[in-house]
């Protein structure tokens, strides 16, 4: 199981377009390459359910809300509190994305996407604000994954886009030996 974590660290009390565009955003690239959504810290006061109607009367984008929608119709999205002491172990093993990945917790694309054949379920981690994902946040995964393996910061929504593709994108060429060639 993978599921996309964004965790806001914009402001937790007011609602801003960011947040609901944010995640109308993410919603499609999910649904399209099989990934969860779960939103940490949010301003939403409301529930999955009334979220989703909220984000798909507010914007167009994600098929207006088709996709949150889809997502939350299969059991795939989820709202949450940032959690104090480690997350949900029920999403597999929290991968912070940062471009300055800790050495020693160090995991590479490649390595995500051959544990993803072995059945290994992660919870991949992105910021949605300009001081990126919480410190906490660094200590509480044990893997950090740098996307582009060059230390190359990105936007919010560019992460959320390149994350899921370029892992799926590897995983369909390992099981598709000389998909690459054609």
């Amino acid at each position: 199981m993978l599921t996309m974590g964004i965790i806001n660290t914009y402001d937790r009390i007011k609602v801003l377009d960011a947040h609901y565009r944010a995640i109308a955003r993410a919603a499609p690239i999910c649904h399209a390459f099989g990934f969860r959504l779960a939103l940490y810290d949010f301003p939403f006061n409301m529930t999955a359910e009334e979220l989703v109607e909220y984000v798909a009367d507010k914007t167009t984008i994600g098929g207006s809300g088709k996709y949150l929608r889809l997502l939350h119709e299969n059991g795939h999205f989820f709202v949450f509190d940032l959690p104090k002491k480690g997350f949900q172990p029920q999403f597999g093993t929290a991968v912070v994305t940062t471009s300055r990945p800790e050495k020693k917790r160090a995991i590479t694309p490649n390595d995500i996407a051959n544990g993803i054949l072995k059945k290994s379920s992660y919870l991949l981690l992105v910021g949605l604000g300009r001081k990126g994902l919480p410190k906490e946040t660094f200590e509480q995964a044990p893997l950090h994954l740098d996307i582009t393996s060059a230390g190359i910061s990105l936007e919010t929504c560019t992460a959320i886009g390149c994350i899921p593709a370029y892992i799926m994108g590897i995983v369909h060429t390992i099981q598709s030996p000389g998909l690459e060639n054609k």
